[in-house]
């Protein structure tokens, strides 16, 4: 797994890109970010669980889920899938909220104070013959996504998918 940053041109800071190769075709993975019953299976860090309270997968279709972890709570999130191109491109917005779907700050949700009030997720999905190549892309600056320990998370969840599938 590789991790390295690169400029974001809407807003000129430090982004979080991952790429991964996974030994899976491209279809079966993209299903496994797009099918509800797989997410739940590996779209949490080790040690945490999630759940969705709403999930419509379709572009202009939401989500609102909760991590929860035994160690440090429930952090609850929204999003809408702003494009979805199977197999080659998945992009979603992730807003932290409440238990009821309302934002809140990340202060408020027990994150750091400069995590950005909405981040954009773009997954494209690269075929390499019966494997695949994911390059993730977060508009969070990397060093603040490390700090926080959103960057080792995305990680942690790829083992689960590589395990997954």
């Amino acid at each position: 797994m590789q991790q390295k940053t690169a400029k974001d041109d809407s807003a000129l800071r430090q982004a979080v890109e991952i790429t991964h190769v996974f030994n899976a075709e491209a279809a079966r993975v993209f299903e496994a970010w797009t099918n509800p019953e797989q997410l739940v299976q590996w779209y949490a860090p080790d040690g945490c669980s999630i759940r969705f309270k709403t999930i419509d997968v379709r572009e202009g279709g939401s989500f609102h889920s909760c991590i929860h972890s035994t160690v440090h709570g429930d952090c609850w999130c929204k999003g809408h899938y702003l494009e979805i191109t199977a197999p080659r491109q998945l992009v979603f917005t992730l807003v932290v909220t409440n238990e009821n779907g309302e934002d809140i700050t990340a202060e408020a949700a027990g994150m750091a104070p400069d995590w950005p009030v909405m981040t954009t997720v773009t997954v494209t999905f690269e075929p390499l013959g019966n494997k695949t190549r994911i390059l993730l892309r977060q508009t969070v600056p990397a060093a603040l996504a490390q700090k926080t320990g959103a960057l080792p998370s995305w990680i942690l969840m790829f083992n689960r998918l590589k395990q997954l599938l």
